[in-house]
């Protein structure tokens, strides 16, 4: 029994050592702040984040017209281009709300997607002879537009890696009352 009162303090202490509960008990004790984030007001961020997102949604709609166009003869690889399509219209949202960690994650999903766009496009050429059964949609059409998703893979690589350039991440904590001036308040990644 004698454990009890040395268990408590070690708990005690273990508390008092954990740095949530001390973050938590510091926000409630700072004075009013507004979170200002620089980087999303400049006008260059705002339409970085416009072509990344209509890149996004141009991909995924593409990708719908080769899906659905050549269902048949998709070899099984319908479910990937499924996923595909879905995963770059859940970007396009976490983009729509500056959220700049997934644009990486875009990048690397366009050089995929660019690499076997490129090999995928001369093979639907090669299938608009005779004696090839057509798809729902003309073999030419879709090579044309699978070509064409190549182009938008290389532009969206590019977009996206300069939007995370673009530390759309960077707050900076204004007291309330005040405005934001930049060599007055120092900016903190989020």
């Amino acid at each position: 029994m004698r454990d009890w009162p040395l268990q408590r303090e070690l708990l005690r202490a273990a508390a008092e050592d954990c740095m949530f509960c001390h973050g938590m008990a510091q926000e409630e004790t700072q004075p009013d702040v507004n979170i200002v984030r620089p980087n999303r007001d400049k006008a260059a961020s705002k339409a970085t984040k416009a072509v990344v997102i209509l890149l996004l949604l141009a991909s995924a709609g593409l990708m719908v017209i080769v899906t659905f166009g050549g269902w048949s003869k998709l070899a099984g690889m319908q479910p990937i281009d499924i996923a595909y399509i879905l995963v770059y219209l859940i970007m396009a949202y976490y983009v729509a709300r500056w959220n700049r960690g997934v644009l990486p994650i875009a990048a690397a999903l366009a050089i995929i997607l660019g690499i076997f766009a490129a090999i995928a496009g001369p093979a639907w050429f090669d299938r608009d002879k005779t004696g090839f059964a057509d798809p729902a949609l003309p073999a030419g059409v879709l090579g044309l537009i699978t070509l064409l998703i190549v182009p938008v893979q290389v532009l969206l690589i590019a977009f996206a890696m300069r939007g995370f350039q673009q530390a759309w991440n960077v707050e900076v904590e204004v007291p309330e009352g005040e405005t934001y001036q930049p060599d007055v308040h120092q900016p903190r990644t989020a």
